[in-house]
């Protein structure tokens, strides 16, 4: 469902519409459209999205299925504050936003999931342990990782876990920008997306 400042069914918006924090991270638009891909959303999916940020992932699922459930976890007052501004900017009313610590705070979200994305999160492996107990039969995660370490974690957790139809993907995205009279390619911070799903 459309909203007055991004009036198109189509995702994808333009970083500069979100407000931001100093130092918060926020997943970018072309790395965020791979992460939704990744998701396969149904209309009324439950989205769990840990370690929210900026809000980027549940405003945009927001508006892309107003008949789901978007659960975004944040530990930081501030930040989980932010979350909530930015669903207003976009007018997305399907958002829940939860402040609290993954995976401690996992027992008090009352809707279980369908999917969950998981942006962050120092303990990882323990966030997904957690996750996977919420997740129904076929229920989906998918997770980033900046650096190798967080590829490793996450991998072995879905060894572990018996995650089924992993893919992993890593951007790889290039912007036209103008720097002094020349107009020139900038990299955006390379990603690894992660997605496994849960044996029936």
């Amino acid at each position: 469902m459309p909203s007055q400042l991004w009036p198109y069914i189509t995702p994808g918006i333009p970083d500069e519409l979100f407000e931001h924090l100093p130092g918060i991270p926020f997943s970018q638009r072309e790395v965020r459209l791979l992460l939704i891909s990744q998701l396969r959303l149904k209309p009324d999916s439950v989205l769990w999205d840990i370690g929210a940020g900026t809000g980027t992932i549940p405003v945009e699922v927001g508006l892309l299925c107003p008949s789901g459930q978007i659960v975004a976890v944040e530990r930081d007052e501030e930040v989980a504050n932010l979350i909530k501004r930015n669903c207003d900017r976009f007018d997305v009313k399907n958002v829940e936003v939860i402040e609290g610590s993954a995976p401690d705070c996992m027992h008090n979200l009352k809707v279980p999931p369908h999917r969950v994305c998981i942006e962050g999160g120092r303990p990882i492996q323990e966030i997904l342990q957690a996750v996977w107990r919420y997740l129904p039969p076929s229920g989906r995660v998918v997770a980033t990782a900046a650096n190798l370490e967080s590829l490793y974690a996450i991998s072995q957790s879905f060894s572990q876990l018996q995650a089924r139809n992993i893919e992993v993907v890593q951007s790889a995205v290039n912007r036209l920008e103008t720097r002094g009279f020349s107009q020139t390619f900038a990299a955006v911070d390379p990603i690894f997306i992660l997605s496994g799903e849960k044996l029936d």
